[in-house]
C-alpha cells in the first residue's frame, strides 16, 4: 500500500458521523483450497467471543480469489451473528474437488506426456483453461444465498462486502463492493486500482477465483463495457486498501502465504522439473505483498499515534489497528502428506507432465501445485486444524483486538 492510500483514505470516506469509530474489517487473501485455512482461524475466532455475544463481529468483508468466496459466505450467514464463523467451516468439511473442477481423462494418460499434453489441450479447448468449473458454479449458487447478503446489509449486521479480481482486459484490479443503502462513499479509481458499488453475483465470484491457465476467465460488465477477469491476486498490490477506504479502524487479515517454503527447497541443482516450474508459478500468481502492506499501515500509523494530542486532533487522518495471521507452518509440506487425496483424473494427467514428480527433491513444489486443487477432505482437516491453533496461540491478540467490538454489542444490548 502507498503512504498516499493511507494518508488520504478519509478524503474519499463518508461524513466522519457516518464513519464507525471502531469500524472492523475482516480481509481474506486468496489460494484455492489452502484457503481452508481460514475456516479455521475463524472458527477459533468464536469460540474466543464471550458468552452471550451473538453480534456479528466484522462490518465489512472483503475477499481475493479463494478468500472471496469465503468473505461471501460469511456475509450471506452475517445476518445470523457470530453463528456465521464456525458455519464456514462446516462448509469446507463438506466440500470435495468434484464440487470445484472437473478434469476428464482416462486412466493411462499418465503414462506419457504427450497423452497427458493431448487431454489439457482437449479441455481448453472445450472449457478455456484446464479445469471445467461449472462444478463451482453450481456449489457457489447452493452455497450462497445472496439474498441473505442483502439481509444482513438492511438489517445493519454488515456495512459492505468487497470482491477483488483483475482484469485482463486493462490490466487494472477491480474491486466490486455492495452495501449498504444509506453508504456515502463513492468509487474510487486509484493508478491501477479501482472500484465500482454493484451487487456481488456468483460471476463476480467466479471471477475472482479464476486461477490464471486453471480457470477460465469471467465476463463483468464495468463502465458500460464488458471485461474478462481472472484472479484477484494477480498484481494486488494494496490488499488492505479497500478496508481503509470504507474506514475501517480495526483490521483483521487472513492470509495463507508460504512461510518455509525455502527450506523445502533440494540441496543440489538439478534441471527442474515440471512440478517445479507449475509450482513456482503457483505461487507467483498468489505471491501476495500482505506483509509488506501491513508493515507499511502499522508503520504510518504508529507515527500519528505519537503526534501530540492537539495535532492529531486537528488532521483528518486516524491510525489503524492491523492484525495478520498466516500459517505457521509450510502448507507445501502438509499437502506432501495428501496429493495422493487428488482426484485420479486430475493426479493422473499431472504425474502424465510430471508436474507430481516426487523425485530428486521435486516433491515439494509438486505439493505446492497440488495444495490450490486439494479440496479433500484429509488435506482441508488438517488445514482447520492448524487454523485453529494457530489462532489459540494468539488468543490474548485476538481478544485484545476484538475486545472493541464486544463493548460496542454490550452497549447496543443495555436498555
Amino acid at each position: 500500500m502507498s503512504l498516499d492510500t493511507v494518508l488520504t483514505h478519509n478524503t474519499v470516506l463518508a461524513p466522519q458521523a457516518a464513519v464507525r469509530p471502531d469500524g472492523c474489517a475482516l480481509v481474506l487473501m486468496g489460494g484455492g483450497a489452502r484457503t481452508a485455512y481460514q475456516a479455521g482461524v475463524l472458527k477459533a475466532l468464536a469460540a474466543m467471543l464471550p458468552a452471550g455475544h451473538t453480534a456479528f463481529p466484522f462490518h465489512w468483508l472483503f475477499g481475493t480469489s479463494a478468500g472471496a468466496l469465503n468473505a461471501s459466505y460469511l456475509a450471506s450467514q452475517a445476518g445470523n451473528g457470530a453463528a456465521a464463523l464456525p458455519r464456514l467451516a462446516e462448509f469446507w468439511h463438506r466440500l470435495r474437488s468434484h464440487q470445484v473442477y472437473r478434469l476428464e481423462a482416462p486412466s493411462w494418460v499418465r503414462a506419457s506426456r504427450v497423452l497427458a499434453g493431448w487431454t489439457l489441450s482437449r479441455q481448453v479447448r472445450r472449457h478455456r483453461a484446464l479445469l471445467d468449473t461449472l462444478p463451482l458454479v453450481d456449489t457457489l449458487h447452493r452455497a450462497i444465498d445472496l439474498r441473505g447478503l442483502e439481509t444482513a446489509l438492511e438489517l445493519g449486521a454488515l456495512d459492505a462486502l468487497g470482491v477483488t479480481a483483475s482484469s485482463y482486459t486493462t490490466g487494472e484490479h477491480w474491486t466490486f463492493c455492495q452495501t449498504r443503502a444509506d453508504c456515502e462513499l463513492r468509487p474510487w479509481h486509484r493508478p491501477g486500482r479501482r472500484a465500482d458499488f454493484q451487487p456481488i453475483t456468483i460471476e463476480h465470484l467466479m471471477a475472482s477465483s479464476a486461477i490464471p491457465f486453471l480457470f477460465p476467465a469471467v465476463p463483468l460488465w464495468v463502465n458500460g463495457r464488458r471485461e474478462h477477469f481472472g484472479d484477484g491476486s494477480m498484481r494486488q498490490l494494496s490488499p488492505l486498501s479497500p478496508a481503509i477506504h470504507f474506514g475501517a479502524r480495526r483490521v483483521l487479515v487472513l492470509g495463507v502465504g508460504q512461510p518455509q517454503r525455502a527450506g523445502l527447497a533440494p540441496g543440489n541443482a538439478d534441471e527442474p522439473t515440471a512440478g517445479t516450474i507449475a509450482g513456482h508459478a503457483m505461487a507467483s500468481v498468489f505471491h501476495d505483498t500482505l506483509q509488506a502492506d501491513v508493515e507499511q499501515t502499522q508503520r504510518v500509523s504508529q507515527t500519528l499515534a505519537r503526534l501530540p494530542p492537539a495535532l492529531a486532533g486537528m488532521l483528518p487522518y486516524r491510525p489503524v489497528d492491523v492484525l495478520a495471521l498466516q500459517p505457521s507452518v509450510s502448507l507445501d509440506e502438509l499437502a506432501m502428506k495428501h496429493v495422493h487425496e487428488l482426484p485420479t483424473p486430475t493426479r493422473h494427467t499431472l504425474s502424465g507432465l510430471g508436474a507430481l514428480d516426487t523425485r530428486r527433491g521435486a516433491s515439494a513444489s509438486a505439493a505446492a501445485l497440488a495444495s490450490y486443487l486439494l479440496f479433500e477432505p484429509g488435506f482441508v482437516q488438517a488445514l482447520i486444524a492448524l487454523g485453529e491453533h494457530d489462532a489459540w496461540r494468539k488468543e490474548a491478540e485476538l481478544r485484545a483486538f476484538l475486545a472493541p467490538a464486544v463493548t460496542d454489542a454490550a452497549r447496543g444490548a443495555m436498555p
